[in-house]
């Protein structure tokens, strides 16, 4: 009797295409996708762009805080492109995240490994900007109504050298997950078709997370560098929630 020769299955290379008829959840990946890009992404670049100010000093630190809480609808602005948009596109990153099957240890391909890293910089980074919103916005001096005092209030959280360090990760995390959710993007909505594509496409997503990463260690050591700003002690009264 002749034997059956049972082939391994061949495994394609590159990036899943977003595919419709897969299950209910195509319309949610997709925003979620979307989601990452604009208005997150668009977000991110601007808040690292406008961060690196303090590496000019307090002053024009606190006029950019001053300028961005200036904008007309500002609330409107930041609960329909900023908050709204970071609540669905983290809540469901989790969920897929914890949908998902990871292979790392039985197939250590590049691509698992990018998988890998793609989630769990995501959590982080999620983590991060909870702490960060919470402890700028709803503790302490009241920004919007006293930006100038921004400087000093970032300065008082780096007092605490784990919070340097937290800062640090953070910012590590939130480049790498923004800047590799790009080059998925791409890939998934049929932006970069074609090994070669992706692979130079990816290099440049490597150079804007390591950009990214670098405008935020500028940002960093400009709050590090200038002596400690004291806070306005009437600024200090207005520990509400607002």
């Amino acid at each position: 009797m002749a034997s059956t020769a049972h082939s391994a299955p061949t495994i394609k290379p590159g990036v899943a295409p977003l595919r419709a008829h897969e299950g209910n959840s195509f319309l949610l990946r997709r925003l979620h996708s979307l989601s990452g890009v604009v208005p997150i992404g668009a977000f991110l670049l601007e808040h690292f762009i406008s961060n690196a100010e303090a590496f000019k000093g307090p002053t024009a630190y606190g006029k950019q805080v001053e300028f961005l809480n200036s904008l007309p609808f500002v609330f409107f602005l930041e609960l329909f492109f900023i908050w709204i948009p970071i609540a669905y596109h983290g809540l469901y990153g989790i969920y897929i995240w914890y949908q998902g099957e990871s292979n790392v240890a039985s197939y250590p391909w590049t691509g698992n490994w990018l998988y890998t890293t793609q989630r769990y910089t995501g959590i982080i980074a999620l983590i991060f900007m909870v702490q960060h919103t919470y402890f700028l916005r709803f503790t302490g001096v009241h920004l919007p109504t006293h930006p100038m005092q921004s400087f000093a209030k970032v300065q008082l959280e780096f007092q605490n050298p784990w919070m340097i360090a937290f800062y640090a990760v953070g910012i590590i995390a939130a480049s790498w997950h923004f800047s590799y959710g790009l080059w998925l993007f791409a890939a998934k909505w049929g932006i970069t078709t074609g090994e070669s594509a992706r692979r130079g496409f990816g290099y440049v997503c490597l150079a804007l997370a390591l950009g990214l990463v670098s405008i935020g260690g500028i940002s960093m050591y400009g709050f590090l560098r200038t002596p400690a700003q004291p806070l306005d002690s009437n600024a200090s009264e207005n520990i509400v929630m607002r």
